[in-house]
């Protein structure tokens, strides 16, 4: 199974509708892409300063992914930012968490095929990729 077939069965889910997890994407979608926090860069900067920058640049690389809880999730995306996310997707925080520790390494991963991070309009030109085969959008 391809990665864009296992991105759609996170989206779509077991029940085979889309809904919050599709909403999960597109947010975690556009702050990887929104450059007033810093974009992927300023997510890269956050895993530094918390002490997971192994677990990203793992996820940035070439060779395997190092895995992630949902607590070092939490304390790498801070409270208010889970807060708001779960609230948003009418989530609870640790489902939300766990859900973006499943999510958000196979989605660096696959945004940084080159074991680099690639230029914002680069980056942002995959975003759309992944949103229009995945969310319609």
């Amino acid at each position: 199974m391809g990665f864009m077939d296992q991105l759609k069965k996170v989206v779509v889910g077991e029940q085979g509708e889309a809904g919050g997890q599709s909403s999960m994407l597109d947010n975690l979608l556009d702050m990887l892409n929104d450059q007033k926090s810093g974009g992927i860069t300023g997510l890269i900067q956050k895993f530094n300063e918390k002490g997971l920058g192994d677990h990203m640049s793992s996820w940035i690389g070439t060779g395997e992914n190092l895995p992630i809880s949902a607590d070092q999730i939490k304390d790498a995306l801070g409270s208010d930012k889970i807060k708001e996310l779960a609230s948003k997707l009418n989530l609870g925080e640790h489902d939300l968490s766990k859900s973006l520790a499943d999510l958000l390494p196979q989605l660096i991963d696959k945004l940084t095929p080159d074991g680099s991070v690639p230029q914002a309009g680069t980056l942002s030109q995959g975003i759309d990729m992944i949103k229009k085969k995945l969310l319609g959008g």
